[in-house]
């Protein structure tokens, strides 16, 4: 028999506090551009109807897990999460599986943070207001990342569902301008983070100004190929450039040696803004050693806490 703690969503919530998952994460993405961590490019099975996807990745001292994430964009119309996820989590030295988690809401915020965390390294340094695309899970999750790191600027928040903009500003009790349209949330903006399921460009390449940093977490195309030709691109891996599911739509086709690592701007091996008028984009394919940074800060507090609930297998 082994026992195995579960860990559910709300236990997950409880558990993850965003000051220790930040220090977590910087070093996730630290130990991945220097090669220390061992994280394959992400694999899927393919439905008419949506993919699942595995994530296995080891990262010296915080450990080893594997995701299993679902992307079926259809469950909106039904209420449901288009994204669902578990994350089984392995002893690193002798392979037992030790924990369960459920692992939205883990995916959610340290997809956000991660880009906050891009946004802090990357972003004028004296920027103005920021704008967030999109009022879904990860538009969310990136209010609640930017009023941890980011506090203090004016938010511009759009979607292309008002009354869900309206909603998630009320919700989180955040100030935010609820624009009418993504080009007037992104024109004059100095951060943009586009958070959207879009399958084509939300921004226009003539609405970004000299100086601008833009993240983007979808897992479409949401930026158009002429904004990313003229910025330094900024990745978490440069798996990024490779095929689907691990690659980026909009960077098919790149060399991967144009791309910087986000550990390597972290880490200092690599510069961050060069300059006032450079244009910076952050653009995110998700990655399995953020989860298991995740994973280890949850466990952390769970083994200090006694929190979740111990199942024999």
């Amino acid at each position: 028999m082994i026992p195995l703690l579960v860990l559910g969503e709300e236990d997950v919530r409880r558990l993850l506090p965003l000051d220790e998952l930040a220090d977590a994460l910087k070093v996730a993405l630290v130990a991945t551009s220097e090669g220390r961590a061992s994280v394959p490019a992400r694999i899927a099975a393919t439905t008419r109807s949506g993919w699942v996807g595995a994530m296995p990745g080891f990262v010296p001292g915080l450990g080893l897990a594997a995701k299993l994430v679902s992307v079926f964009p259809a469950n909106r119309d039904q209420g449901m999460p288009s994204h669902r996820a578990l994350l089984a989590v392995f002893d690193d030295k002798t392979g037992t599986p030790v924990a369960l988690l459920g692992a939205e809401h883990l995916t959610a915020i340290r997809t956000a943070l991660t880009a906050v965390i891009a946004a802090r390294a990357l972003m004028p340094e004296e920027a103005g207001d920021v704008a967030v695309l999109g009022a879904g899970a990860q538009g969310e999750a990136h209010v609640v990342a930017l009023g941890h790191a980011l506090a203090g600027r004016r938010l511009r928040l759009w979607s292309r569902d008002a009354q869900a903009a309206a909603e998630l500003a009320r919700r989180r009790r955040v100030d935010a301008v609820l624009c009418r349209s993504a080009e007037e949330a992104v024109r004059g903006a100095s951060v943009v983070f586009c958070c959207t399921d879009a399958r084509s460009p939300v921004v226009e390449d003539d609405w970004v100004a000299a100086g601008v940093h833009v993240s983007s977490v979808g897992s479409g195309a949401e930026l158009p190929g002429a904004l990313l030709e003229r910025s330094r691109v900024v990745v978490e891996h440069r798996d990024a450039a490779g095929p689907p599911p691990a690659g980026a739509p909009e960077l098919q086709g790149w060399d991967p040696a144009s791309l910087i690592e986000l550990g390597e701007i972290l880490s200092g091996r690599s510069p961050g803004r060069r300059s006032r008028d450079e244009i910076t984009v952050y653009k995110s394919t998700g990655h399995a050693s953020e989860d298991v940074a995740a994973a280890a800060v949850v466990l952390r507090r769970a083994a200090r806490l006694g929190a979740g609930t111990t199942v024999e297998l």
